[in-house]
């Protein structure tokens, strides 16, 4: 055995330059400066007696080997971070350091009524929250950045372990006195006429909302015709209320106030797939599963 060995953070080092194409991203990302970064990765390659980053003033490149090494430093930080994971889970249960990444379209809404409770009724524990979209939480998941996510299904996640949370039902948005005069409940029929001259409004791509919502149109071609430019519920909701178009919203975002101040009518949608699931996904196998199934009981209980 090599007497010198790579360290946790030489490792951390090189996954962030990895991550991020960039020396300067990487420092940021990492809480250090540019030089420290450089130094710990020049240490690390100088340890291994190898070339691992090849370096000009523009771009980054990894060699074939820094390649390898990279995909391999992932899969050791996340074994060293699963170590410190099963000593945590043998103390007392729901305590202690949990990385949480919140999807955009849940965070505000579901949040402000879970976490005063959480802090009274659990004050070992010490919640690391992070809003991304469900591409980037996921990614974060994977790639051990987050030991947990809170997002809607369904959406491609890989191989992992949930806990259902809650159905959200869609519900679709109209200006004042729209002229359609939208009924108690909207068919997937009506969303035709929704959609023409580009009238209907979604999320920007990254936001697993939109997939939901077209689904539930059942009708893909919509993709181009609809104007994508929201980048919030908020903003969306802002868009309809001065009669630009009209959106879906989760009921959860209804439920939580978005409406308050505005005159925009809402009316649940009936279709097929009319709703999404809330849900608490984890990477399988996690020794801290027990914890996660807990803090969705605590989510749902919210």
């Amino acid at each position: 055995m090599s007497t010198y060995l790579p360290t946790i953070k030489q490792l951390q080092y090189l996954v962030a330059l990895h991550e991020h194409g960039h020396f300067g991203k990487a420092a940021e990302a990492s809480f250090v400066s540019q030089s420290t970064l450089s130094s710990g990765i020049r240490e690390l390659e100088s340890l291994l007696g190898v070339t691992l980053v090849e370096r000009s003033r523009r771009v980054v490149r990894f060699t074939a080997l820094g390649e390898q090494v990279a995909v391999k430093a992932h899969r050791l930080l996340r074994e060293a971070e699963e170590l410190a994971d099963l000593v945590q889970a043998a103390g007392k249960p729901l305590s202690g350091t949990l990385r949480l990444s919140v999807i955009p379209t849940i965070a505000p809404f579901m949040l402000p009524r879970i976490l005063p409770r959480l802090r009274r009724e659990r004050p070992d524990l010490k919640l690391m929250l992070r809003e991304e979209t469900s591409a980037q939480a996921v990614e974060s998941l994977q790639h051990g950045r987050a030991d947990c996510v809170l997002l809607a299904l369904p959406f491609a996640t890989g191989e992992v372990d949930s806990a259902h949370i809650a159905d959200d039902r869609l519900f679709v948005a109209f200006p004042k006195d729209d002229p359609r005069d939208p009924p108690a409940v909207v068919d997937s029929a009506m969303i035709d006429a929704m959609s023409s001259g580009g009238r209907l409004l979604l999320l920007e791509d990254g936001h697993c909302l939109k997939e939901h919502a077209l689904a539930a149109c059942n009708r893909p071609e919509l993709r181009a015709s609809a104007a994508m430019i929201g980048t919030s519920l908020h903003t969306l909701v802002q868009m309809v209320d001065n009669d630009l178009g009209l959106t879906m919203l989760p009921e959860i975002a209804i439920d939580a106030g978005i409406l308050g101040g505005t005159e925009v009518v809402a009316r649940p949608l009936k279709a097929k797939h009319a709703k999404r699931e809330i849900a608490l996904i984890w990477r399988r196998n996690s020794p801290r599963a027990d914890d996660f199934r807990l803090l969705a009981e605590e989510l749902k209980a919210g």
